[in-house]
Formats: C-alpha cells, structure tokens, sequence
C-alpha cells in the first residue's frame, strides 16, 4: 500500500469499521500482546477515525495523517474537557499508528517521526484515586449472600480482588490446578499480568478459605475457577467470558453497601493502600500487584496524606 493510498484510507469518510480502517486498527494490535492495550488501541483509533469523519463531512476536505491533523485532534479533546489521562489514551495509539505505517513502507518516516512528538498534556499533582477504608472493603467482602450459590461464587471474586489486588482479566483466568502451594502456603504462580510479565500472587488464607467454600457448593474440581451461575441457582456455562460481569458484580455490592461508585480497579488499589498501611515492604507490593518499576508502584499508592490526622489540624489558627 503507497503512503497516498494509506492517507486515503485516513481520509475515508465512511463509518470507522469499514475495511481500510480496520486493516490499519489491525495493523497497530498486531504489535501489542497485553489485552489492555489492544482494547485501549482499538477505542483510541476509533474515535480518532470517526473525529476524521466528521470533520470531512463539515469541511469537504480530505487532511493528511500528518503532525498538523493529530495536534488538531489533540486541541479538540482538550476543548471537549477531557481529563489529562483520557487525552494522552487517545494520542498513544496514533504514535503507534504513525510508527507501523513508516515500518511497512505506508508513511514516511519523517511524517511520522513529526507526529511521534506531538507532545501529551502534562499532568499536574497526583490523581488520588478510589479507595476503601479497612471497614468499608469488610462490609463490601461480607455483602454477598453466603447461602446461595451465586453468594458464595462472588463472595471468592471479592476476596481475591481485594485479598490478591487481581485484575479482572486475572481473575476469570484462573484454573482451579492454578492454585498451588508454595513454602507452605497458597499461592497463585506464574501469574500473567500486564504487559505479559509473571509474578506470583500469595493468597492468604482467609481467601483461600472463601474460594474453598465456592468450590465445594459448585462441585467445580478442574478448569475455570469462576462460572456463571443462573437464577435458578445452578452452574451455567464453563467460564465467565465478558470482564464486565466483574464490574457489574462489584458496582451491584457497593451499591448496596452504600460505598457509591465503585470499579474492580479500586479494589485493586484498596489492597496496595491497606497493606502499605499494615506496614507492607513498597517493593513487595510491586511484586504482588506486578508492576513494571517500584515508580509505577509509588505512583499507584501516591504520597500518603494522613486524612484522619491532617498536618493544618495542628497550627491552631484563631477562627472563632
């Protein structure tokens, strides 16, 4: 394909799955393993398509994939209010756009050097993020119904998400023969996270506990840990399939908790919060959630603020 062609494919002012489109969407997930960040790829490329689109159908015009049109795509996401992170979700996949079509002859290099740099928005202070108090993660832990079928299968996910930091792609995963003993106790080897690195996940024993009591009501002895459960209160299916299921389990129980708006990426972040504050070693919380860097672990925790004992409590300004 010639680099006219390939901007011709940019320019299409035909819906974003038609299939010049989805052969370049492809050609950026083919570079990428985790499925996080083909999932991300995808939604990022879409939208820039469908912006193209849009614009074409104001204007008449037919722009260039070119440095100019992704700084003008990147001054209408900042118009629409978009958050600092949302703005460089979306510009990552054009970068990586820009790089295959210059490696496979679609683009020149120059172009898509240029559009490489255009720059992200820089993030200013720390995003502190969503997360549970210790009693509040109890009350979410005990919510579910440990007399049911489905009680007790969400019971386990709960624990595992908030006792082990999972994910939820980690956690539907998971296999029964997954769960091992190591030194003396339950673990989860060779866990595959992000960016396709391995860790082992210790599973303390009061998950170990919950996920026992799930396997002996469901009879599950082999293959996927977790299973739909139907109304009638019985296994229907080999393995929950779509990851939301998992968020929808988790808003469902705060929301009758009253914790709010909760996502399974917070529980994720309650476990980093409450075992650096029962004393946890920084650089064993960045083995168990597996992060690339202790930085990366750092940034995920952020600077803790001592909320309960703030430092302005202490200067005792006269405000009667």
């Amino acid at each position: 394909m010639s680099q006219e062609t390939a901007i011709s494919v940019l320019n299409t002012a035909e819906q974003a799955s038609n299939s010049s489109q989805a052969r370049l969407i492809a050609l950026v997930l083919d570079g990428v393993t985790s499925e996080h960040s083909r999932r991300s790829y995808r939604t990022g490329l879409t939208a820039f398509f469908g912006w193209i689109r849009v614009g074409v159908d104001v204007s008449g015009t037919e722009p260039a994939f070119t440095k100019a049109l992704v700084q003008l795509y990147r001054s209408s996401l900042l118009v629409q209010g978009l958050s600092s992170s949302t703005v460089n979700l979306r510009l990552s996949p054009l970068r990586k756009l820009a790089r295959e079509m210059a490696d496979n002859g679609m683009l020149d290099p120059a172009t898509a050097a240029a559009i490489e740099r255009v720059p992200g928005v820089e993030k200013r202070g720390n995003r502190v993020g969503n997360w549970l108090m210790k009693e509040q993660a109890n009350d979410l832990l005990n919510a579910p119904n440990s007399k049911t079928l489905t009680g007790l299968r969400d019971r386990a996910i709960l624990a595992l998400l908030l006792g082990c930091g999972l994910c939820r792609a980690e956690l539907l995963r998971i296999n029964v023969e997954d769960l091992q003993q190591r030194e003396g106790r339950w673990v989860l080897p060779d866990m595959e996270g992000k960016g396709s690195r391995v860790r082992t996940v210790t599973v303390p024993a009061g998950v170990k506990t919950r996920i026992d009591a799930w396997l002996k009501a469901s009879g599950i002895t082999d293959a996927r840990l977790f299973r739909p459960v139907s109304k009638a209160g019985e296994l229907a299916g080999t393995e929950i399939r779509d990851e939301k299921a998992v968020w929808r389990l988790v808003m469902r129980y705060a929301k009758a908790t009253d914790l709010g708006k909760l996502a399974p990426h917070d529980l994720r972040r309650t476990c980093a919060k409450l075992c650096r504050k029962a004393g946890g070693d920084l650089e064993q919380i960045q083995l168990l959630l597996g992060h690339a860097s202790i930085q990366t672990t750092e940034r995920y925790l952020g600077t803790e603020q001592a909320l309960a004992h703030a430092v302005n409590d202490a200067i005792e300004l006269d405000l009667n």
